[in-house]
């Protein structure tokens, strides 16, 4: 017997590009709170396909500047609608270090799987 998914509606999932999402994230057994918006395709960082030809490593690293400007604007979203639940500024991204910032891209990007860092 197959269990029945939930469908979303799209009045729920156009929600979501307001609605601010509050999660907590378990960093070396303590636990930092983030939130984040959604983002409409006109919030998000401008792509531009790297040429072929280029490296890998400079394909990877442009990939990850974009995911990582992605995950900043989502963060910044809900700090602009929820500025007294603001706990990560992007002044302070880039401090942060880095494995805890791949744990928060994760969670917030939906990509999140089970690691110890």
């Amino acid at each position: 017997m197959t269990e029945e998914k939930e469908m979303w509606s799209m009045e729920d999932l156009i929600a979501l590009t307001d609605e601010v999402q509050t999660e907590t994230v378990e960093y070396k057994g303590k636990n930092v709170t983030i939130q984040w918006c959604e983002l409409v395709e006109s919030e998000e960082p401008k792509m531009v396909i790297p040429d072929e030809s280029a490296p890998e490593e400079e394909k990877n690293a442009y990939y990850s500047s974009l995911a990582n400007e992605k995950v900043l604007r989502m963060i910044a979203k809900a700090n602009e609608k929820n500025p007294e639940g603001s706990a990560i500024e992007k002044e302070v991204w880039s401090k942060l270090p880095t494995t805890l910032k791949y744990k928060i891209s994760a969670k917030v990007m939906g990509t999140e799987t089970e690691s110890n860092f």
